[in-house]
């Protein structure tokens, strides 16, 4: 079996059943003026990651292996928003609410687009998620079924919110789950290295860390 070099041991992974997901790479989180700087957040950071998971992308696409795009976004009429995720963040700019991209995360507006340098392609799926996790309502589960996916490698944003809580439901639902390192940021690098040190802490308790690297040099050989 096949081992990319990964923390807190080698993962063991099986190309056949390998999927990379990418968190809500959107132009609200990752540019000026979007919800994520409306709450005061340095997007830069966001915006540096975009090189790794452009390369880990074209990697899982050159190799054949699937690729799906997570968006955290809500429908037009909110029916899909609770007022308790609508009240939280910056009181004067909120989910649905009119920003400079179109209203903040709603689905079809151009700020909840995925960056154009990491659009999806013809036949990757595009996930819309209302909430943190992308299994929460959506059909990100029974896509990886038909597909026979059991192995995940994750990307993007934020690390300790998005990412790490769709890993957490993938954990529980028995996928094996390996994270990009550079691939993934936060607006806070205290909160990033927790959320690393978390996810593999204890045996890799909620799953792996590896790096870009490592990750594309073991798929050019699937």
């Amino acid at each position: 079996m096949a081992k990319i070099k990964a923390e807190p041991f080698a993962f063991p992974v099986k190309h056949d059943e390998l999927a990379l997901i990418v968190i809500d790479m959107q132009r609200d989180f990752a540019e000026p003026g979007g919800f994520g700087a409306s709450l005061g957040n340095d997007v830069s950071r966001i915006t540096r990651i975009v090189p790794d998971v452009k390369r880990l992308i074209q990697g899982f696409r050159n190799a054949g292996l699937p690729v799906i795009h997570t968006m955290e976004c809500h429908r037009p009429d909110l029916s899909d928003l609770p007022p308790a995720k609508r009240d939280r963040g910056n009181p004067s700019l909120r989910i649905g609410d009119e920003g400079p991209m179109g209203r903040i995360l709603i689905s079809g507006e151009p700020g909840t687009a995925i960056l154009p340098e990491l659009a999806p392609v013809k036949g990757e799926v595009i996930i819309e998620k209302p909430g943190k996790g992308a299994f929460y309502a959506t059909e990100l589960g029974t896509v990886l079924q038909q597909k026979g996916i059991k192995q995940l490698v994750f990307a993007g944003v934020t690390t300790e919110v998005c990412v790490q809580t769709t890993m957490r439901e993938a954990n529980d639902r028995g996928y094996e789950c390996l994270l990009a390192e550079e691939a993934t940021e936060s607006y806070f690098p205290e909160f990033k290295a927790a959320a690393i040190a978390m996810i593999r802490a204890q045996g890799a308790i909620v799953g792996w860390t590896a790096h870009v690297d490592d990750i594309l040099e073991s798929i050019a050989h699937a």
